[in-house]
């Protein structure tokens, strides 16, 4: 009895002298099918073989019989004599044609449509040129193998062969989970005093990973401002999940990693609080920290829980995402841009009466978005009156440059996508280590900068001394400056670490060196203390895995997979909250452009 099986290659029909220069590629497969007797290594083997030829040659066939032991093929052109038949030798894997008549009286059964072609054929053929073109797009795809083959494939077909491929390069995303587990030992083993583990749900599916090198720690204890950015990114890799990160800074302004964890679940309150968990385990500082982050997601709980005694800096962009989302988009963008430039002002001033100042320009613009602000809890965003040290940093996503590591490799396999990270890690900590080699200032490039420039401004100002350590300096405003305590009332000193203007003139004036006045982050010493220790590879991981593999317990993929399609390519970080509104410039209204004015004059 025929079964009628739909046909696995691409049909196709090059018949036409025009379109034969389409299938250049695949001349190389003429003769994958010789005839009667030819042995083949697996039932595999010959549908491969059968499949090449009839791209070769132009024709479509469709299976009447296709088993484990026995194959059975004609042209799928109705009447054409072409057939084919291979069974298995007895007591043998081995496939071998007993029957084959080659005569076609078809000109190929369909045109060059590429709707029933397999993936695993579009990974064999492009999945080379993978490997030297990680970027290889799913359009150029489709244009290659046409050009190369004649076979029209859609953008769907491609995309899931290079799918398909780039497994088949990177290794299994399942395997990668079941080796977690071990790959966590193995980079505490190359790493002594980091911490990596990962937990998993009832059903020993992964649930969270969490890794802090000892690199990380140390730099940040011994070199970094206590302060601390949280923020993360969703992940569109073939199980989703989401990054959670904490980053700091060092004495140069960069972000300096601390610490990263992958959970199986969008960003939750519970994957915070067990974020925030498992880094306090592994910080051993007692200076109070001051986190930048989202009052949401619980952290707002967690991090005074946890963290007691730490301070709490809301971060400004999300705090101006919320306001908005809550005003329901009830004014324009126009109005929302000098609204968010007020809301910034507010937050950056240093005095009580520059931050009102700033408030009632929202007030006369709208009062219930003053309202909403006044109750959002100023004394955690806005410098006038946070009791904490954020050294104006004001948003979370500081840390754009581990941001982006992490979204170029969330892609790949778990384990590869962490080991890309550590990759980068360590070559960032030997850079910023060479570069600081060269270094024969006291303080960092940016912070050297900084003096410099606030020392520009001491030639108009004059200094009265009040008490034996305070002074009055006087020029555009009258601040005062406390020597001993490290302080002035305009609050740039404390804001920056770097003494402003007015202690500038003060320090100058009892003849003392600025650079005693200057915070210990701003030194070049706690820079090259900050990248002082190094991040190791894990040099046996393939050796080892199967030679240990029945010590490791089995982690296996969470539940929640990517959904089928195109992924969204956007990439998360910092983000405008406005867009640029169109401007006219032939009636100066707002919402379209001069092209499209329609407004008589």
């Amino acid at each position: 009895m025929d079964i009628d099986i739909p046909l696995e290659v691409p049909p196709v029909s090059l018949r036409s002298s025009n379109d034969v220069k389409y299938a250049k590629g695949a001349q190389q497969w003429q003769n994958t099918i010789t005839g009667v007797g030819q042995r083949f290594s697996s039932v595999h083997e010959f549908r491969e073989s059968l499949r090449k030829y009839a791209i070769a040659h132009q024709f479509a066939f469709k299976y009447k019989k296709n088993d484990s032991h026995r194959v059975t093929v004609k042209c799928k052109a109705e009447g054409c004599p072409w057939r084919i038949h291979a069974s298995r030798l007895s007591t043998t894997q081995l496939i071998c044609i007993k029957k084959m008549n080659s005569t076609h009286n078809c000109e190929g059964a369909f045109a060059t449509t590429g709707h029933q072609a397999t993936r695993s054929w579009v990974a064999s053929i492009i999945k080379e040129k993978l490997k030297d073109f990680p970027d290889y797009k799913p359009k150029d795809i489709v244009n290659d193998i046409k050009q190369e083959y004649g076979i029209q494939l859609n953008y769907f077909q491609a995309w899931r062969g290079k799918e398909i491929a780039k497994e088949q390069l990177q290794g299994s995303y399942k395997e990668a989970y079941s080796q977690l587990p071990f790959f966590c030992e193995k980079l505490m083993e190359a790493n002594p005093g980091s911490l990596a583990m990962c937990t998993t749900k009832e059903d020993s599916s992964f649930d969270r990973l969490f890794i802090s090198l000892h690199a990380l720690l140390h730099g940040f204890q011994q070199g970094c401002r206590p302060l601390i950015f949280l923020d993360s990114i969703p992940l569109k890799s073939k199980y989703q999940g989401t990054l959670l990160a904490a980053t700091s800074v060092d004495a140069d302004e960069g972000v300096f990693p601390v610490a990263f964890s992958i959970v199986d679940d969008a960003e939750s309150d519970d994957s915070w609080h067990w974020f925030l968990l498992q880094l306090k385990s592994v910080l051993s500082t007692s200076c109070p920290i001051t986190f930048v982050a989202d009052r949401e997601k619980g952290l707002k709980t967690s991090i005074a829980e946890i963290f007691e005694g730490s301070f709490h800096a809301y971060c400004l962009r999300y705090l101006t995402e919320q306001l908005f989302r809550d005003l329901k988009g009830q004014f324009s963008h126009e109005v929302m841009r000098l609204m968010i430039e007020d809301l910034y002002a507010a937050a950056y001033a240093t005095k009580p009466e520059g931050f009102q100042n700033s408030m009632e320009s929202i007030k006369k613009i709208s009062e219930e978005a003053y309202n909403w602000i006044i109750q959002s809890e100023p004394l955690n965003w806005a410098n006038s009156f946070f009791l904490g040290t954020r050294y104006n940093h004001m948003t979370s996503n500081f840390g754009e440059l581990f941001y982006n590591w992490a979204a170029d490799a969330d892609e790949l396999p778990i384990t590869q996508m962490v080991d890309v990270i550590r990759g980068k890690i360590m070559e960032l900590i030997i850079a910023r280590k060479a570069a600081s080699d060269q270094w024969e200032t006291r303080l960092s490039p940016t912070m050297e900068e900084k003096l410099k420039k606030e020392s520009q401004k001491t030639d108009s100002l004059s200094v009265l001394e009040s008490t034996c350590s305070t002074y009055e300096v006087c020029g555009d405003t009258t601040e005062a400056v406390n020597i001993d305590r490290w302080e002035c009332s305009c609050k740039a000193w404390q804001l920056t670490g770097v003494p402003c203007c007015h202690a500038i003139a003060v320090i100058s004036g009892i003849g003392q060196s600025v650079y005693d006045y200057c915070s210990r982050y701003c030194t070049a010493e706690s820079y090259k203390l900050t990248y002082s220790e190094i991040v190791h590879p894990i040099l046996d991981m393939e050796v080892s895995a199967s030679k240990d593999s029945q010590l490791v317990v089995t982690v296996t993929p969470p539940p929640t997979k990517r959904p089928p399609g195109r992924p969204a390519t956007k990439r998360f970080g910092s983000q405008e909250v406005v867009k640029r509104h169109l401007h006219c410039s032939r009636c100066k209204g707002l919402g379209h452009n001069k092209s499209t004015c329609k407004e008589q004059l």
